[in-house]
Formats: structure tokens, C-alpha cells, sequence
């Protein structure tokens, strides 16, 4: 049995469900309706272009656009941590992208390579859509890993160079920041990855048994993306600061505070 079409009205319909937050808001003064609204609109416009343009990219299937477009994809996702993390985008846009890409690559040429796998890697497919979900669900954790980083290390500053009057190197004074952070950054995937199944069943193996998959390859599938994030979420973090460090260091071990963006 194939998925059941959601016709337009349909649709219009599950709007109404904003009904009850809109008054909850109201009542208890959230001040969250502007913000639902407007984010419920560009979701709204993102997906219905998106899906307009992923008919015709799936229907080309051309391996120079699915990569380009995972590339665009990956720009996105680093201009969006880095935005979240109030750091100056053009002070680390670059190392950042590096360690995007190489994270999400990585990853996502393994499992199509060999998990799958698939006669072409390329397949639009499989390479936008897991990337899409790799890249979607990792952004979260780079933009805690990011930020608690710096902004940690900025707050407490008299404890680090401290720490590097002793004698210790700038990886020595900056190795317990950086733990905090991954761990902070990777904890939330692992919580969601420990519950699965349990509290709630995951959007992948949702969607695949609504496309007419039968719950043991869904299954597979979500066990399959979930490694992949956790893997690409870790990686991604781990890279981004290792190199941003560079940039956002002078030569003695002190944070530039001119890498922070200014408040609005």
C-alpha cells in the first residue's frame, strides 16, 4: 500500500493546529506568536520551492549538481552555526567549511559506498537526501559545541591564561574547554539515540514506512543515519574548533575577542 496523498485543503487544515500554541501563548503572554507564525510561513515557502526544485533534481540525477547543491547545502548549514554561535562569520567561514565538508563527505560516501551500496554514489536521491538529514541534525550540536567553547573560555578568561602562565601549551590550557564542549554538543544525539524506538518513533523510519517500505527496512534505515549523524555531528564539531582555534588565537594563546559578533 503506497502513502496516502495529503490533498491542499488537507493541508490548509493542519494549520489549525497552531490554533492551541497561538492560545496558549496569549494566555500564559509567551510572546511566541509573531515568531511561530513567521517561522511556520518560511517553512512553509522553504519546502514547497525546495520540492518543486527536487522533482527536477532527482529527475536529472546529474552527479556535478548533486554535489554542487550538497555543497550549497553544507555553506548554508556553516553560515547558520556560526551565526547561532556569535562569532564573526568571516573570521571563521572557512575552516568551518572545511571541517563541514569533510565531516558530512566522509560519512555520507561511506554509507553509500558501503552500507548500501549503491551502483551510483552520485544518486541524487541518496546523496542530497542523507545529506540533507546528516547536515540537518549536526547543526544543532556544532552550534552548542561552537559556542559553549568560546563563550566559555571568554567568561573565564583569568582561569586560562592562568593556566598558561604555568607553562602549559595553548592545547593544554584549551583541552578542558574543548571537552566540555563536545561532550555538551554530542549529548543530545546520544539521548535521542538511546530513546529510539522507545519514546518515539524517529522521522526517518517514519517517512520510510509511509513511502510503502515495511518496517524492517525502515528500521535499518534509521539504525544506518543515526551512526551516520552521531559520527558526522562529532567529527564536524571536533574538526570546526581544531581549526578555528588557529584563526581565533593570536600567536601567544589569547583569544581575539574580536571574533564575536556584536549583540543586536
Amino acid at each position: 500500500m503506497g502513502t496516502v496523498n495529503i490533498t491542499t485543503f488537507s493541508l490548509g487544515l493542519a494549520f489549525l493546529l497552531f490554533i492551541i500554541p497561538i492560545s496558549l501563548s496569549l494566555i500564559f503572554d509567551f510572546k511566541l506568536i509573531r515568531s511561530l507564525l513567521y517561522s511556520a510561513a518560511r517553512m512553509s515557502i522553504q519546502l514547497l520551492l525546495i520540492g518543486i526544485f527536487l522533482k527536477y533534481l532527482f529527475k536529472w540525477n546529474n552527479p556535478l549538481i548533486n554535489i554542487t547543491w550538497l555543497i550549497l547545502m553544507i555553506v548554508v548549514a556553516v553560515f547558520s552555526a556560526i551565526r547561532h554561535s556569535s562569532i564573526k562569520v568571516r573570521k571563521v567561514f572557512i575552516p568551518s567549511f572545511i571541517a563541514f565538508s569533510t565531516a558530512t563527505f566522509i560519512v555520507i560516501f561511506y554509507l553509500n559506498i558501503v552500507v548500501i551500496p549503491l551502483d551510483n554514489i552520485f544518486d541524487a536521491r541518496y546523496l542530497i537526501v542523507l545529506g540533507g538529514m546528516l547536515l540537518g541534525n549536526s547543526l544543532r550540536g556544532n552550534i552548542i559545541g561552537i559556542s559553549t567553547f568560546y563563550k566559555n573560555i571568554k567568561n573565564d578568561t583569568k582561569q586560562y591564561l592562568y593556566t598558561l602562565s604555568l607553562g602549559a601549551s595553548r592545547y593544554e590550557a584549551l583541552l578542558p574547554y574543548f571537552r566540555e564542549s563536545i561532550q555538551l554538543a554530542i549529548r543530545p544525539s546520544i539521548a535521542s539515540m538511546a530513546t529510539m524506538g522507545i519514546v518515539a518513533l524517529p522521522g526517518m523510519m517514519t517517512g520510510v514506512i509511509l513511502g510503502g517500505a515495511d518496517p524492517e527496512t525502515a528500521i535499518k534505515y534509521q539504525i544506518m543515519i543515526m551512526i551516520g549523524i552521531i559520527t558526522s555531528t562529532i567529527t564536524s564539531v571536533v574538526l570546526t574548533i581544531l581549526m578555528t582555534v588557529r584563526v581565533c588565537f593570536d600567536k601567544y594563546g589569547i583569544l581575539k575577542l574580536n571574533i564575536f559578533a556584536e549583540k543586536s
